[in-house]
């Protein structure tokens, strides 16, 4: 007989929720944006360092100290200092944000049901969905001319077909991406386990190729492309922004995974584990690369695929650019597919599933490197750069994104206690379609943020956007919070 509520159970700090009537014929509610039992939880910290490792090998990580010295005019070793700063840092709200996830087995969308309503949750998960689609478009962009690089060292007349090879390669790539997602978490946990020691082989045997063509000593002896005795410090800390930006998404959708784990230690962990030191790592081998590149190939160049691409060897190319291929692969599918599917299918629950969220997100992905695609086609002529599109996302996106980390940190430690009404999350009757508070600390920052563009006097604000963004977003909400009338949540007791 089908009990008639749904209740919860907790079992070694882990609540699971039997589901009853209440929640299975919710419109809130489908099975994939369920909670995950607890003998789903199979994630442990050496899964999810895997799962880090895999994220932060990619392309967009390589660049990055070039992105610093060229846009933020920072040293090679003071931008290598603000990569790893800013790993560390956002640590913080990557490990909080997902302590609810593991206790309760609840993707973002869901949690953020609790700070900005059952409808309104959707505001700030379509803001942070369709950047993860922007991404999610460039890293098939590398991925792609990997795929092209590739057939080229195997079919030689492939080389011929240039763009149109890149944008063939894209396709591929996109279809390859959404295959993984379909198939599923296992499928992404298995392949970012896998992948991690075939990525970092790849690092080692490029910093052991480029070493002996470039000179550590004069690299960093470098000297900055900023003006003659300016002050470093508004440089660093618009750049340590910016990089702190890198994973200001992952920052708010960590508990899209660590809805897995098996418990609090196995998420820190291996978070702590995977993620500041392969990104300094990886990010400084990029710096080291590009420097060696002259002396490698002829000419500066400043990403690690089409530096690959001029190796004379077929073979070599090859290999390396299938490694590539699985780099860009086990980023792209858990960084920027799987946040994306969850936000589209809270939307409606029962009118998207997880397979119609994919394809959306795969949708909106090419939608958004159209620009690109066309002018790789020859279709069209265009002076915008890839690079520049991206590295002023990273300032930019974190401005908006920085309110929402701080807001959802507040809501569930200070105002909530780690106490959430796991059955209500998923109902129409606990919680309120649209919670003003945190609507009002989200849009107060988003405006002084906007405000500062442009404006010699408070241009801080937008320069240092996720640091200004979260903290005021966290304070606001705070007071707003205890402004508002007390709901059974806020009272809610721990469970026996």
């Amino acid at each position: 007989m089908q009990q008639s509520r749904s209740h919860e159970v907790e079992r070694n700090g882990l609540v699971e929720l039997c589901e009853g009537p209440d929640v299975l014929d919710s419109p809130r509610y489908n099975p994939d944006i369920a909670p995950t039992k607890v003998h789903q939880r199979t994630w442990n910290r050496w899964h999810i360092t895997a799962l880090w490792v895999g994220m932060s090998i990619c392309v967009p990580t390589y660049t990055l100290g070039g992105v610093l010295t060229a846009y933020f005019g920072l040293s090679v070793g003071e931008a290598l200092l603000a990569i790893l700063l800013a790993n560390l840092i956002v640590l913080i709200p990557l490990t909080l944000n997902a302590f609810p996830g593991t206790k309760y087995g609840i993707p973002f969308p869901v949690l953020l049901r609790a700070s900005f309503g059952i409808l309104g949750s959707n505001v700030p998960c379509l803001v942070r969905a369709v950047v993860a689609c922007g991404w999610f478009g460039i890293q098939t962009l590398f991925g792609g001319l990997a795929i092209h690089l590739f057939l080229g060292s195997v079919f030689e007349g492939w080389k011929a077909l240039g763009g149109t090879g890149e944008v063939i390669g894209f396709m591929i790539f996109w279809c390859l991406n959404l295959w993984v997602v379909l198939r599923g978490a296992e499928s992404i946990k298995w392949l970012e386990t896998l992948s991690a020691p075939l990525l970092v082989s790849v690092g080692v045997g490029l910093l052991v190729w480029a070493l002996p063509h470039m000179s550590m000593t004069e690299l960093l002896a470098q000297p900055p492309k900023r003006p003659q005795g300016a002050s470093v410090v508004g440089y660093f800390c618009a750049g340590l922004t910016a990089m702190v930006g890198f994973w200001a998404t992952l920052s708010l959708n960590i508990p899209d995974f660590s809805r897995y784990a098996r418990s609090q230690k196995d998420q820190i962990l291996g978070q702590i584990f995977g993620l500041p030191l392969t990104m300094f790592l990886f990010a400084s081998l990029g710096v080291v690369l590009t420097a060696a590149s002259a002396s490698l190939v002829g000419e500066t160049v400043s990403d690690p695929v089409t530096l690959i691409g001029k190796i004379q060897s077929p073979f070599w190319v090859a290999l390396a650019m299938a490694l590539i291929v699985i780099a860009t692969l086990s980023t792209n599918t858990a960084a920027n597919i799987v946040s994306p599917t969850n936000d589209f299918q809270n939307i409606a629950p029962r009118l998207i599933g997880r397979s119609r969220a994919v394809w959306l997100t795969g949708f909106i992905g090419l939608a958004l490197m159209g620009h690109e695609l066309l002018k790789k086609l020859g279709w069209i002529v265009s002076d915008i750069s890839l690079e520049s599109v991206y590295s002023n996302w990273l300032l930019g996106y974190s401005s908006l994104l920085g309110p929402i980390a701080g807001i959802m940190v507040v809501d569930y430690f200070l105002v909530r206690r780690q106490h959430l009404d796991l059955a209500g999350l998923y109902r129409d009757d606990v919680y309120p379609a649209w919670h003003w508070p945190g609507f009002a600390a989200f849009a107060l920052p988003v405006a002084l943020t906007v405000l500062a563009i442009g404006n010699s006097h408070f241009s801080w604000f937008y320069d240092y956007g996720w640091f200004t963004g979260s903290l005021l977003g966290a304070g606001l909400y705070y007071v707003f919070a205890a402004m508002a009338a007390p709901s059974p949540t806020r009272m809610a007791k721990p469970l026996p």
